[in-house]
């Protein structure tokens, strides 16, 4: 295994003390109360931690921050460094896994492989089982490492545990920033035409900080498809790992007028009631001048708004449109999905999504740490908050490794069924 030097000095008292008191500071003052969380006893039971946290090495220091911020039961809530290296697989090779096999005797599975990341590129295919990293077994549910910046050997086989082989996976190097943990982006949109007149755009994220560079991307790639005669569209948001407000690009092009995507509340807003008619419209800005005209409007107000579509006109796929979900289908992803479902705007089908639909920023805290933050709640136009529901599909389809091996996509052939007899 190639290391790039990714070790963490360790932490003086001081360092310790100015860290978890930023911490606290952050959770109280900014976190997101969707779970009905009493602060003053969380907080009560954070400092009853402090002895064990100053003391112990660094690894025993950063899961004991986990471990307190995991009891506010939120998602997008996150302690880092920004030279972490314990990252999930979709954030780290661009895959994810699932577990399958009976109780006891589970093995863990990739399940998608995203284009061009680590993964793909080492020659990773979807139902292949992973067996060991750098000589070391990994069986669930202890997740396998991989990091940031290191060249890993990986022993995979076949779906059916045959065929073993060794391969070479190595990631880059990425550093977090005021935006994002840091994590190896996948390529995002990626568009192919699937079957007669049958578009598919694969989404596994919402990248940039407006989403602007996805909306033209994106721009690009439907032109592309309808060029080409697709009157029908498949949109595979399976694993996508969230993002921005490219998503609102997306759920514009769902339908031919300005309707609300949904609507983000504040704790503040949340706190003091509100209703949803009188809430700020605003559609997804256009341009990278528009995006700055909207900060500069809420820059003094309370950011509680509901987010409308953009008004792009009908489009040939309309009324013919799957979308295909999974579990590792996360927070930006959701909102697409919900959106689209609760307007009968595409046949949602696959399994369950996560549940992790929290808007959130990232503030530093001392020693190179960072805090992720949810700081505001999303709410569908009917006001259902997704946060630890999920998005249900219409369509339940699961898929089982020894066919991913086989390179057939059982979900994604339902969702090729549907359009047909649309």
């Amino acid at each position: 295994m190639i290391k790039t030097d990714m070790t963490l000095t360790s932490l003086s008292p001081k360092q310790r003390t100015e860290t978890l008191a930023s911490v606290k500071k952050c959770i109280l003052r900014q976190h997101f109360n969707v779970g009905g969380v009493n602060y003053d006893e969380w907080a009560k039971r954070f400092d009853e931690r402090l002895p064990s946290l100053l003391g112990g090495d660094t690894s025993e220091f950063e899961d004991g921050v986990r471990k307190a911020l995991a009891e506010l039961g939120s998602s997008h809530t996150v302690f880092y460094h920004e030279r972490t290296n314990r990252l999930l697989p979709q954030h780290s090779i661009n895959a994810t896994i699932r577990a399958f096999g009976p109780d006891g005797q589970q093995h863990w599975h990739f399940l998608d492989v995203f284009d061009d990341g680590p993964a793909q590129l080492a020659g990773v295919k979807p139902g292949e089982m992973l067996v060991a990293v750098d000589g070391t077994p990994y069986t669930p549910p202890k997740m396998p490492p991989f990091r940031i910046g290191e060249t890993h050997k990986i022993a995979v086989s076949s779906a059916l545990g045959e065929n073993p082989r060794e391969i070479t996976v190595s990631i880059p190097f990425r550093k977090g920033t005021k935006d994002r943990p840091p994590i190896v982006e996948p390529k995002s949109p990626i568009h192919r035409v699937a079957g007669p007149k049958t578009g598919f755009l694969k989404i596994p994220f919402f990248p940039g900080p407006t989403g602007i560079s996805f909306a033209n991307a994106l721009d690009v790639a439907i032109r592309d498809l309808k060029s080409q005669g697709c009157d029908r569209l498949i949109i595979d948001l399976r694993g996508n790992i969230g993002g921005s407000l490219g998503f609102a690009r997306f759920a514009s092009y769902l339908c031919a007028g300005r309707i609300p995507i949904g609507h983000s509340l504040t704790p503040n807003r949340l706190s003091k009631g509100y209703t949803r008619d009188a809430l700020p419209r605003v559609p997804m800005p256009r341009t990278t001048p528009e995006f700055v005209l909207a900060l500069a409007r809420f820059a003094f107000r309370d950011k509680s708004v509901m987010l409308l579509t953009q008004g792009l006109g009908p489009q040939p796929f309309h009324g013919r449109v799957a979308i295909l979900v999974n579990e590792w289908t996360n927070s930006a992803a959701e909102m697409l999905a919900s959106f689209a479902s609760e307007n009968r705007l595409a046949t949602i089908v696959g399994t369950k999504t996560a549940g992790n639909v929290l808007g959130a920023v990232n503030q530093r805290v001392g020693a190179g740490y960072w805090v992720r933050v949810p700081v505001f709640g999303w709410y569908t136009p009917n006001g259902r908050c997704l946060e630890g529901q999920g998005v249900s599909p219409d369509i339940e389809a699961d898929v089982d490794p020894s066919s991913l091996d086989a390179a057939i996509d059982q979900q994604a052939r339902r969702a090729a069924e549907v359009l047909d007899a649309a």
